[in-house]
């Protein structure tokens, strides 16, 4: 496998950033892994500067973000000809108040990276959550210092979906309607909510209780109303399936519980494709029942 890797300034400039955080605690299965980064030039700095990684082969350098370094990974994730030169997912760590993070190229990688259900990682809890779930599916054993990251009974989950994907989302709700109900609570937006109750109900689950709690629709606040749970460290995965392709009135609500997100970034887990959602619950199931 192969990822993008890029950091903006604020997670990799001191000794107890994000970047290094993230490292430092999956080091070990990005080597079982073999999990090859393709790092933009001063995050693959700042990792040999911290000594991280050493000796890794996979780690490979790629331009600093001004000479096109980040313009490339976009590219790598569609895919280009010649080895190594398809990405399966990026992971960038960013800082919502730095400008870099809404230049062209950084909207570009997570929307060429939905577009083709590849996974996005824009938190260190998303990177720590994505390592261990390619673990758990390489037939690897858990690793204990994740198990924070899978105490669902202690967690509230986030499910959003715009229109053309609601179907999706429902679809997706009733085939791992059990792992989604190991939650302590759920939350949801207006019409997504409603409908994913009515699922509930339909399978059994008490009629005098809700399934998820609904917030307004997205278009009247409902994204916001999430983005304050996920600020307030009380929303821990948000699973959110996204139409790329349909511009949105609401957009800049949209931005407002991505950057909450990224905002959290210790605490905050995202998931924007529908393929990398099905994988984490199968690798949920796999690591419970510890095979």
């Amino acid at each position: 496998m192969l990822l993008g890797l890029a950091a903006n300034r604020l997670h990799h400039h001191t000794e107890d950033a994000a970047l290094f955080a993230f490292l430092r605690a999956c080091e070990p299965g990005i080597r079982e892994l073999q999990l090859g980064l393709h790092a933009v030039g001063r995050t693959h700095d700042a990792i040999v500067a911290a000594g991280l990684l050493q000796g890794y082969a996979p780690l490979v350098r790629y331009p600093y973000g001004r000479d096109g370094g980040l313009m490339k990974l976009v590219a790598e994730v569609v895919g280009m000809e010649g080895p190594g030169r398809t990405l399966d997912g990026a992971i960038y760590l960013i800082d919502p108040v730095d400008p870099s993070s809404i230049f062209p190229e950084a909207l570009a990688l997570k929307r060429q990276c939905v577009i083709h259900g590849k996974p996005f990682l824009s938190t260190v809890a998303s990177a720590r959550d994505w390592v261990e779930m390619e673990r758990i599916h390489a037939g690897l054993p858990p690793d204990p210092q994740a198990d924070g990251l899978h105490d669902y009974g202690a967690q509230t989950l986030a499910l959003i979906a715009h229109d053309a994907m609601k179907a999706e989302m429902l679809a997706f709700a009733d085939r791992h309607f059990d792992v989604l109900s190991r939650f302590s609570h759920r939350v949801a937006t207006g019409t997504t909510g409603l409908r994913l109750n009515e699922l509930a109900w339909n399978r059994g689950w008490p009629t005098d209780r809700y399934w998820v709690q609904r917030f307004h629709s997205g278009p009247l606040g409902g994204d916001a109303q999430i983005a304050d749970l996920v600020l307030e460290r009380r929303c821990h995965r948000v699973i959110f399936f996204e139409d790329p392709h349909v511009a949105r009135q609401h957009e800049t609500d949209i931005q407002l519980l991505e950057r909450a997100v990224t905002t959290a970034t210790y605490d905050a887990v995202c998931t924007t494709s529908p393929k990398v959602a099905q994988r984490w619950c199968e690798a949920a199931r796999r690591r419970e029942a510890g095979v």
